[in-house]
């Protein structure tokens, strides 16, 4: 059974964000809130904010053993960037761009990758 959980916009650039997310793929779920636990990137919170709702998604989906829990898929999209202007010289004025990301985790028990192979 899969359980899914996304956060979207979050302030982050999405090449950082897949730092962290890179981390944390095919782990189990304790050694995964481990790791963004320990972790120092700015963006970890967050990304174990959306482990843990996924993890609860899964809880009240159905019977699931929490323990047996893995991130099946996670993964960051990009999102819109917010266009900023930044003072520049001789009255100029700088555009650069902020950059947001959309962060989603699957996890799953793997009991239905075994019934699909059974059948």
């Amino acid at each position: 059974m899969q359980a899914t959980a996304k956060m979207n916009y979050v302030r982050v650039s999405p090449q950082k964000a897949r730092l962290v997310v890179d981390t944390i793929r095919g782990r189990k779920v304790e050694d995964a809130l481990t790791i963004l636990a320990t972790s120092n990137k700015r963006v970890a919170p967050q990304v174990a904010k959306v482990l843990r709702s996924a993890v609860a998604n899964a809880e009240n989906a159905g019977d699931v053993d929490v323990d047996d829990l893995i991130v099946a898929e996670a993964y960051v999209n990009e999102g819109p960037r917010m266009k900023r202007i930044r003072a520049a010289p001789m009255g100029r004025a700088y555009r650069y761009y902020h950059r947001l990301a959309h962060i989603v985790v699957i996890v799953d028990d793997g009991q239905s990758a075994e019934a699909n192979g059974e059948e």
